[in-house]
């Protein structure tokens, strides 16, 4: 049986053809809720290893339900679905640690590529969301990281799995200032163009260069 995953939407429609699908590649669905509330009780209760959340929901949205187990240090990792393209939106997801966001009309296509992404630690999210600052990221000379040193390649590397300056820190033994400052180098260097995301999704979109 493959992971455990709570999924919540407050579309039944939506709700069902996500749990009858992944139930039915055999994925271990431990519950499901259709309000935010239900859904964050059940996570603290069963403590599944995901959770599939529609980001606007009744009683709680699925980026409150996120916060809520950051600040909780519940380790269940949040996948969030929706309509909404806003880029307000998917950075505030950013910073809540979300391992996956994805957009509802390609979400049977992106959900299982999306999952087994998460259960490797490695964050998730559609192309389709904000494709301006990802393409202006994209196609980039190899070469480019010949301009950082071996302490900002390794950032890069650890900022491509969704880690924030705190867990770098700590995995180099710095300081979260040290790592923000190499955080600034690195996007001078490389020319980076966007807001305080665009890192993120430039290390993502080229992980296969270093």
């Amino acid at each position: 049986m493959k992971s455990s995953i709570v999924i919540a939407d407050d579309h039944p429609l939506m709700l069902k053809g996500m749990t009858n699908y992944l139930t039915s590649i055999n994925y271990n669905i431990v519950g499901s809720a259709t309000d935010g509330q239900a859904a964050y009780n059940l996570i603290v209760k069963l403590k599944p290893e995901i959770a599939i959340l529609d980001i606007r929901m009744p009683q709680r949205s699925g980026l409150e339900i996120a916060e809520d187990c950051k600040n909780n240090n519940i380790p269940t990792k949040i996948i969030l679905i929706t309509f909404d393209k806003r880029e307000d939106v998917y950075e505030k997801a950013q910073e809540l640690n979300v391992y996956g966001y994805i957009l509802k009309e390609f979400a049977v296509e992106e959900i299982e590529n999306c999952i087994e992404s998460v259960i490797q630690n490695t964050p998730y999210f559609s192309q389709d969301i904000i494709p301006n600052l990802e393409k202006s990221n994209k196609n980039v000379d190899p070469t480019i990281l010949k301009k950082l040193t071996k302490t900002e390649i390794k950032i890069i590397k650890l900022i491509s799995l969704n880690k924030t300056s705190p867990e770098i820190a700590d995995n180099l033994n710095v300081s979260s200032r040290t790592v923000d400052k190499h955080r600034s180098n690195i996007v001078n260097k490389l020319n980076i163009q966007g807001k305080h995301n665009a890192l993120f999704i430039w290390a993502t979109n080229n992980r296969d260069l270093f």
